[in-house]
This record gives structure tokens, sequence and C-alpha cells, in this order.
């Protein structure tokens, strides 16, 4: 990725403060006058709209994204997917509680109006059929954006019209080699989140608060020995040398002395690419990537999609069901949850264009962090630009309960986690009948068995079905649904 590197001296302040033998996050918050600054256009950008595994494509799937309600289907006559405007142009009724129907068109099922993957209207069945074609009216389309399937993911560009629909000509989404290479297997998934976008990419670009936020789930990164250092904590937190050294209005570059690299794509993409420790000195050695795709959906709400890529662990992939790696990634991303939500209120009473006056970050840990603030304050002017009209104002912060949730968040979207629960309540039903059945044939057979270790027996399986049935309502709670994260107790 081509990105230019900044060259303005930080504040006077920072150059005093003490940063570990490590050049300051990139630039000041003051811009010259000189220096040349281009707004981003967020509109002419590629966003995920969710992993291609998690989208049934005998149905339509609505989300929303950059403050648009959109809806994805999968146009069975062309074998592509398609992403339109949810909302049917006859009386603006959602397309996403639509249906596919018998000829492979979307169907919105308010009044059957069908769409072809081109989003012209096919069938009006209220319109006679030998009355004018209102059909074919250019007020009887639905509004289709571009879009395209790459790395496994469906993306769409939120501009529609015929000016836009060869856009991948000029622009397409940023590309992960090792996600398409077969020398590599890919975890990958999604959730929602009740904070905005900007908490959420300031958070994942931020390893210092790993060792901390996610204390007994996952280590933090290694750091050099610190001289002269006279206290340590349990959770080996420590200095960071980080600097970044190119910046421009398309993200940022982080070079790492392991042979890694950290790159931010705005608007949506993180990108951190390491070796396997044990295997940094082997040419060609074990590899893996962390690569996190931030959409925007509104304000205080965000979405994550995750792919992890490496070169190792391909048969892990092929035993062990996608569903059981989510419920290790969701309790990490529990973890930090209702602390990025709280967060993200406090900075909203200072103003998000006082972020920079409203923390105090003397160390280099918080490089990334800066240098992505920095981006968001001086070509976002501090704001995401909606696709839509929105009101910039966080929504009432829920219960703990509600705010922390994983089945709508998460399990509702996954079509892995989705079809394990569904199967695994299908075993808890079948344990409880099974015990209620061996107690109702001990009962009936009670006067015709006088062997005493018979009938323990059958008591015990009974005790032993009906103690599986309720661990399995115990762990459906707090896998699927539910599971606070106290950190005083950790």
């Amino acid at each position: 990725m081509a990105v230019a590197p900044q060259t303005t001296e930080p504040p006077k302040e920072e150059v005093e403060l003490d940063w570990l033998s490590s050049s300051p996050p990139v630039s000041a918050w003051t811009t010259t006058e000189a220096e040349e600054v281009l707004e981003f256009d967020w509109l002419d950008q590629w966003y995920p709209f969710a992993p291609v595994c998690d989208l049934d494509p005998a149905a339509p799937h609505g989300k929303t994204v950059l403050g648009l309600r959109v809806v994805a289907w999968h146009d069975r006559n062309a074998g592509e997917w398609r992403v339109f405007n949810d909302a049917c142009p006859h009386r603006l009724a959602p397309l996403s509680e639509g249906r596919i129907d018998g000829k492979g068109r979307l169907q919105c099922v308010y009044h059957g109006w069908c769409f072809d993957g081109r989003g012209s209207c096919e069938f009006i069945p209220q319109a006679p059929a030998l009355g004018p074609p209102v059909h074919k009216s250019s007020k009887a389309c639905a509004s289709a954006y571009p879009t395209v399937v790459q790395n496994s993911i469906l993306w769409f560009y939120p501009r529609a019209g015929a000016e836009h629909r060869d856009v991948l000509q000029r622009k397409r989404p940023p590309f992960v080699p090792e996600m398409d290479d077969p020398c590599f297997t890919t975890a990958i998934g999604m959730r929602d989140f009740p904070f905005g976008y900007d908490v959420l990419m300031e958070n994942l670009m931020d390893p210092a608060h790993v060792p901390y936020a996610h204390k007994g789930i996952v280590q933090g990164l290694s750091y050099k020995e610190d001289p002269g250092r006279a206290e340590s904590d349990v959770e080996r937190g420590g200095p960071l040398k980080i600097k970044i050294e190119e910046a421009n209005l398309d993200g940022f570059v982080w070079p790492q002395e392991n042979g890694g690299s950290f790159w931010y794509a705005a608007p949506c993409m993180v990108h951190y690419s390491s070796l396997v420790p044990r295997d940094e000195k082997k040419a060609g050695g074990r590899r893996f990537m962390l690569v996190f795709m931030c959409v925007p959906v509104a304000p205080g709400r965000s979405r994550l999609i995750w792919a992890f890529p490496r070169n190792f662990g391909h048969l892990l992939d092929k035993i062990i069901p996608r569903w059981f790696f989510h419920i290790a990634q969701n309790k990490l991303l529990d973890s930090d949850l209702y602390l990025l939500h709280a967060e993200e209120r406090n900075f909203a009473a200072a103003g998000s264009e006082n972020w920079h006056k409203a923390v105090y970050v003397p160390t280099s840990a918080d490089a990334i962090v800066l240098a992505f603030r920095n981006w968001f304050r001086k070509h976002c002017n501090s704001q995401v630009g909606w696709a839509a009209p929105t009101v910039e104002q966080l929504p009432a912060s829920p219960t703990r309960d509600t705010l922390i949730e994983r089945y709508w968040s998460h399990v509702a979207q996954c079509a892995s986690c989705s079809a394990a629960l569904k199967d695994i309540k299908a075993l808890e039903v079948a344990l409880q009948l099974a015990s209620v059945a061996v107690l109702g044939f001990l009962a009936a057979t009670l006067q015709r068995t006088t062997s005493p270790v018979h009938r323990a027996g059958l008591v015990s399986l009974a005790v032993l079905c009906m103690a599986a049935s309720r661990w399995l309502d115990t762990f459906v709670r707090n896998t699927f649904y539910f599971q606070d994260y106290v950190h005083a107790h950790k």
C-alpha cells in the first residue's frame, strides 16, 4: 500500500515527553496553512456486507451500513449476490422481509412486486395484463448498488445509478491475497457492537490494552526488557516501540521489527501480519494474520467482520466446527465491550472534536491510536460521512445484559453458530425426553423388576440425562445468549 509519510512535527509538549526511544506518533493536531488537507469521501469506498458463508442464498438479508438500510440477496439467474436499497419503490416496505420467488427474483411480500438482479421491476400483480406497462417505469425500479465477492466477503459500493455500475474498473475493495491462498486456512466471523465506528477502530489499533482488558483470555504483545524498571504487574504490560512511518488520505503503515507489519486501509480494514514467534528465524516459516473489517452502522453502532488467515493448523478447521472457535472469540469481544460503550459516552460528553484535549497519551504505546485519531480529525473532521440523513446522537444506554448479549449481535447472523444452537437445543430436549422415558419405564415395570441393581441403574440413567440437559441449558445461555465478564474477578 503506497502511503506517503507525514512530516508535520508534534506539539512541543509532546516532544518533551519520554517516548521510550521511539519517535512520536504521526503528526500534530494542528495543520499548517501550507499543508493541503484532502477530505475523505466516505461514499467513494467499498463496504463489507457479510461473509458469504453466513448468507443463505434462499432468503434476503437486511443490514444497516453507513446509515443505509440495505438488503443482500442471491440472484440465481446470474449466479451473483446483489445489494439493493432496503425499500420497495411501491410503498417503501423493507425488501429484506421478502422472499426469492420461483423465478429467482426478489419479491416484496407487502404487495408482491418482483425485481430482477438489476433492480428492474418485472411483475406488479395489481397491474392489468392488458393495461399500460407500469412495471417498466423507472419509478418502479429498486435501487441496486455495485457488488463484488472478494476474499469470501460480499462487498458493496454505496452509490446507485448507471454512472457507478463499472466502479470496479476504477476501484476495488482492499485485497488480502492470503485469504484466497490454498496454503492458508482462514477463521472468519462477524458481530455487531453498541458503540461507534471510531471507538471500534481505535480499540483494534491498541495492542497495549490486550493483557488488561482481556486478562485470562489472551496474552498481550511481548516487549523487550525495560532498563531501570522497578515495578511490574502480573499482566506483564510494558513499553511498546511503535513508529508510524507512512500516512496519507488512504491510511497508514507501521512496519514491525519482527518482520511483520500493520496497515490501515481507510475506512474499513485493519491488517496485522506476523510470524509465529518460534519460527521467526526460519524462511517461509509459520505465519498468521489478523484482518479486521470495521463497518460504520449508525451513530453508536458498528460491526466487525474478522478473518484470521494462517498457513498452519489446517486440520483443526476441518475437524472443529466454526462455531466452536466463535465461543472464545465472543468471550474476547465481550471482555471490553462495556468499557468501550461507556468510553464512547465519555468522549461524546467532551465532544468528538476535543478528543485530543480530553485524553492523556504520553507513551508510544498509543501511537497507532493517535495516528487514527489524527487521520479521522484531519480528513473527516472527526465524523463519519453517513450516506443517509442521520442524527448525530448516541442511542440510550441499555442494561448490561442487553448490552453484552450475543444472540442478535452474532449468533443470528452466523450460519455455524445458529445451526449449532438449533442442534444443541434439540439434544437438550432429547435428553429430557429420555429421562422421562426411563422413569416411565421404571414405574411401569416396578412390580416386575426385582433387581435393586437394575432399578438403581435406571434411576442413575434418568438422573444423568436430566443433569446433562441442565448442563446444556447453562452452556447454551452462556455461549449463545449472555455471559458477563467481571474484570475484578479476573
